[in-house]
């Protein structure tokens, strides 16, 4: 987005704008760019998704993947980058390893995280 002459400040002024700081910068845009089109808040999508995601998990999946939620309802798409993996299962489980015994091996818990995220952004609230 920087390169299109938009830096993560002024994005952010726009979410606060257009009351959608509880919202994703790409539900932000659509708004923009489409405004029949109301930013949908990370509390709302999740909620549209939650059914779909949690009937593909195990109970222990879906412990995890509700507690990865909750930190992007909280503080946003940011949680959900593939670099905060190792992040947010150490503050789940206290350590990688610890992880891994509860959830599988690496491989498997690197496609639990993306794969739920392909049901969360398939849903839109009507």
């Amino acid at each position: 987005m920087d390169a299109a002459g938009f830096g993560k400040e002024e994005l952010t002024t726009l979410q606060k704008l257009i009351d959608a700081e509880k919202s994703d910068l790409f539900d932000v845009l659509e708004y923009v760019f489409n405004s029949d089109i109301k930013p949908m808040t990370r509390e709302a999508r999740v909620a549209a998704a939650q059914a779909t995601i949690f009937a593909l998990l195990d109970n222990k999946q879906k412990e995890f993947i509700e507690f990865v939620l909750s930190k992007y309802i909280e503080t946003g798409v940011e949680e959900l980058d593939q670099e905060k993996l190792p992040i947010l299962l150490t503050n789940k489980y206290q350590s990688l390893e610890d992880a891994k015994d509860i959830l599988g091996d690496v491989a498997n818990i690197s496609r639990l995280f993306i794969e739920f995220q392909q049901h969360l952004y398939k849903q839109k609230v009507a």
